[in-house]
């Protein structure tokens, strides 16, 4: 594959973009926030959701934002849909679901023909960003779960209608959003946004402190590690 998932270090390593253009200089506020950059499609990101909203609700008391940065792990796709590729994602989401305890389903493997572009799902979570706030990390979880465990394709528009169902969000406005060129452009922004910062791949986790980023993890971690690593940076900041 073109995209490398280490079942040692749990990260996905991304496909390169094209072009990167200039998004502004405006990326980093004066604030504190837990960024995750990941990708509905990328393997690692579903094994460490659970964790991932665990550490978002752990630092509500303190009033710490969380924020998602959609990775782009292939947009595009394009890779052949062979014997090869259907193999190693077996062969793989066996390993995160042996290390994360996450459930997988395996029909889409038993496609003919499937593109593994992973921009249509991220372009979702952008879309639907506005429309259920708070609750964005478990949109993004809704659509990792319809795939990686019901085994539908989040390249097709009908794929989202019940996810849209479930948070209460107008099917046809967010079919609007999806399909607009608006949101490929702001979805593309925050692919490029990612790689400016240096992330090589998914999942990673940072704190914006003020205006520096501090790694929290890069690659699959428990619940308890990020904790500790925020609860360490964030106490660098009151020395």
């Amino acid at each position: 594959m073109a995209n490398y998932c280490d079942p040692v270090t749990g990260i996905c390593t991304p496909s390169s973009l094209q072009e990167l253009s200039s998004i502004g200089t405006n990326e980093i506020a004066d604030r504190q926030e837990i960024i995750y950059i990941g990708d509905p499609m990328c393997s690692w990101c579903w094994g460490i959701s659970p964790s991932l909203i665990q550490l978002r609700d752990h630092f509500i008391p303190q009033k710490i934002a969380f924020r998602v940065v959609v990775g782009g792990l292939r947009p595009g796709g394009g890779e052949a849909w062979d014997d090869d590729m259907r193999n190693f994602l077996r062969h793989h989401w066996e390993q995160v679901e042996s290390a994360s305890g996450q459930r997988f389903g395996y029909d889409l493997l038993e496609r003919d023909e499937f593109n593994y572009d992973t921009e249509p799902s991220c372009r979702a979570v952008v879309v639907a960003r506005p429309m259920v706030k708070e609750k964005e990390m478990e949109f993004f979880e809704a659509i990792q779960r319809k795939f990686y465990v019901e085994s539908q394709d989040p390249t097709e528009l009908s794929f989202y209608e019940s996810i849209c169902k479930e948070f209460n969000i107008d099917f046809a406005a967010f079919s609007k959003g999806f399909e607009s060129e608006a949101s490929k452009k702001e979805t593309m922004e925050e692919f490029q946004l990612n790689r400016r910062w240096g992330v090589s791949g998914y999942p990673t986790m940072v704190l914006l402190n003020n205006d520096k980023l501090h790694m929290i993890a890069h690659g699959f971690a428990s619940f308890e590690r990020m904790v500790e690593i925020t609860e360490h940076w964030l106490s660098k900041s009151e020395v």
